[in-house]
């Protein structure tokens, strides 16, 4: 079973063009173009879950279009999007930001759902999805230290409710690297694919690792690799499991 993390950044790009004509111009542009060469990425990897942070949702760089839908029917996969931000927040009504979330694709049909929203943060969504042989988590966890370790807290709460293996996957914003997540591991016994802590942010020259793929001790983790691709600020995250 092959997975496949990728922070795309609403496929705004990345490089000194995002940054013109003024910092962050980017956002504001149009995202089509790029979406497709992260499409054809996506395509060539052949993942059998795909897992989408920082996913349009429909705002006017997409002309309403859904970002995550858009991939799914190029795929012919199923999806599950949601916004990030909590029900009732700023955010949740500004334009442009609410129309920012995250998003998993799955060759197979999701056997069920759950978004869950964190207490503590801006960035709260948790995308809960079972699929038949595992249950996945994704998460764009808080620039603080602080909300990231109440946010992990929580996280640990919904997994160990779980009776199958799961996969808990995301921008864990981790800015001390793998560290920040010891106690997290030890608590739950998950482990992470990324074994030589290899960083993915930013991509063209990574020297973070804020990207996570961790998972039950049932499935092993085979060819964990990450491609040298620049369509996003961040790299993509792919390992392979085998199943139990």
């Amino acid at each position: 079973m092959r997975f496949l993390l990728y922070n795309i950044r609403y496929a705004t790009g990345s490089g000194a063009r995002f940054h013109l004509p003024v910092p962050y111009a980017g956002m504001l542009k149009s995202s089509r173009n790029n979406l497709l060469a992260i499409t054809e990425f996506i395509k060539s990897v052949q993942p059998d879950i795909t897992g989408l942070v920082e996913v349009d949702c429909g705002s006017f760089r997409m002309k309403a279009a859904c970002q995550a839908a858009t991939i799914a029917e190029a795929l012919d996969h199923a999806h599950l999007v949601e916004p990030k931000y909590a029900n009732g927040s700023l955010a949740s009504i500004t334009p442009i930001l609410r129309k920012q979330g995250n998003a998993l694709i799955s060759r197979q049909q999701f056997i069920s759902h759950h978004f869950h929203y964190f207490n503590e943060g801006v960035k709260r969504l948790v995308i809960e999805a079972e699929l038949p042989e595992v249950t996945v988590f994704l998460v764009h966890l808080a620039l603080k230290y602080r909300y990231r370790q109440h946010q992990l807290e929580y996280l640990y709460a919904l997994i160990k409710k779980v009776a199958k293996p799961v996969i808990v996957a995301g921008d864990f914003n981790c800015f001390w690297g793998s560290r920040e997540l010891s106690l997290f591991l030890g608590a739950t016994g998950l482990k992470s694919a990324n074994q030589e802590d290899k960083p993915s942010h930013p991509s063209k020259a990574p020297h973070r690792q804020l990207d996570f793929i961790l998972h039950s001790p049932e499935l092993r983790a085979l060819n964990f690799h990450i491609p040298e691709v620049h369509l996003s600020d961040h790299a993509p995250l792919i390992c392979d499991f085998e199943l139990p």
